[in-house]
């Protein structure tokens, strides 16, 4: 860092990314500003600074073998190396700079008489972590696939069965169905549906019940998924649909001879159906004399990847539902959740896989809905964007969501 960066940085004040300590501050003190900012996305404590911003400077001789030795040797867990370094200002005072990048095995925790306490950053303070907050943590970091979590009240009959029979015939691979219920438990149990959490009999996951169930959003009332459309650019006009879609994500399929063939249609049909009049319009001359020639706003191959991707990598310990709306001039999906762990936007553009629900997104992958090589938004949304409307589509990634803008083809109708 330079000097004039640090004065700038200084100038600024703290922040969620920033710390100011005196160097005689106690080991436990420092390792929680430095598990906090680990927990978020990095950040630097600055060593020899007072709160108010004031200059101190540095004082303890061994600063650097205490910071790298103690602080981070016995405090902070796991593992976490920082990059240290010393910047002498012009009047001979030095501060230290103690850099973290945002860490890849949360949670981290500030070890301390006896205990693991977990710590966030909220706004230019550290705090403890909230139950939901730890739960995030431990997700992000693959200790915890909220997928897997019970749905309290869904039992085996909450799941359709003709659905399952399908999928077990037809994709897992089983050469007959199970003969009993408790063989059908068992079964969903193996494949990740049901779990048994020591009650009388198993319950649905999140996973198996989106999938599967036939009614998600009365057992979980984030399933499903929220639609509305507005004719202005916003939510201030009155609006032309609004209503929460429920259903198995998943359709059921026949099979007439060699061919697969929708005979019940999941969530996602339905919700495409349900979006039809709002993003496309049908002319008025007939096309080959039988039908009439439907002209859409945003490519549909492209909209139906980037609803499977809200659907599928949503997280599941925030409360709200996956909402699309559609405007006059844009149409934005909202995906609760920020990415995965060290996942970027600038890696996700670039087609790298971090799937947050494996179980959801192999089981969309078996039917088809999910591209096999899980780069839909490189290959699928961009280019069909580009190629139908010559217009980017716009990509947004924050701590509460992941949210995708289409903007509406300005030559179309």
């Amino acid at each position: 860092m330079l000097r004039t960066e640090l004065l700038e940085t200084i100038a600024n004040g703290e922040s969620s990314g920033v710390e100011f300590k005196r160097d005689d501050i106690r080991p436990e003190q420092l390792a929680k500003e430095i598990v906090a900012m680990a927990n978020l996305r990095g950040g630097m404590v600055l060593l020899g600074v007072e709160d108010d911003g004031t200059i101190s400077g540095i004082q303890r001789d061994d600063l650097e073998t205490w910071v790298m030795d103690t602080v981070f040797g016995r405090y902070v867990h796991p593992m976490l190396l920082p990059f240290y370094e010393v910047i002498t200002l012009e009047d001979g005072k030095r501060v230290a700079v103690v850099s973290i990048t945002m860490g890849t095995a949360k949670p981290y925790v500030l070890r301390h008489n006896n205990r693991e306490d977990i710590y966030v950053r909220v706004g230019s303070t550290s705090r403890l972590a909230t139950r939901e907050q730890q739960a995030r943590l431990f997700e992000s970091g693959g200790m915890l696939h909220s997928e897997m979590l019970p749905v309290s009240g869904a039992a085996f009959d909450a799941l359709d069965r003709e659905r399952l029979q399908d999928y077990l015939l037809a994709l897992a691979g089983d050469r007959e169905l199970p003969a009993t219920d408790e063989a059908w438990q068992r079964r969903m149990v193996g494949l990740g549906f049901m779990t048994d959490t020591g009650v009388p009999a198993p319950v649905c996951t999140i996973a198996g019940l989106v999938l599967f169930g036939r009614t998600p959003h009365r057992f979980l009332r984030h399933a499903g998924v929220r639609w509305m459309a507005f004719n202005g650019t916003d939510k201030g006009y009155q609006a032309l649909d609004d209503t929460i879609l429920d259903g198995p994500l998943v359709g059921r399929f026949g099979r007439p001879g060699d061919a697969r063939e929708l005979i019940e249609r999941g969530l996602i049909e339905d919700l495409m159906d349900r979006m039809q009049p709002f993003i496309s319009v049908e002319g008025a001359a007939l096309a080959d004399g039988l039908r009439r020639q439907r002209t859409w706003h945003y490519p549909p191959e492209a909209l139906r990847e980037a609803i499977i991707n809200a659907l599928a990598h949503r997280d599941w310990t925030r409360a709200l539902e996956v909402e699309i709306v559609a405007y006059a001039d844009r149409l934005e999906i909202l995906s609760p959740g920020a990415l995965q762990n060290s996942m970027t936007l600038e890696k996700v553009l670039a087609g790298q896989r971090s799937p947050r629900n494996p179980i959801i997104v192999e089981v969309l992958r078996d039917y088809g809905y999910v591209d096999a090589r899980g780069m839909g938004v490189r290959n699928k949304i961009i280019p069909l964007m580009r190629e139908a409307n010559g217009i980017e589509p716009r990509f947004e990634a924050t701590e509460d969501h992941v949210r995708v803008v289409l903007p509406r083809s300005v030559s179309k109708p």
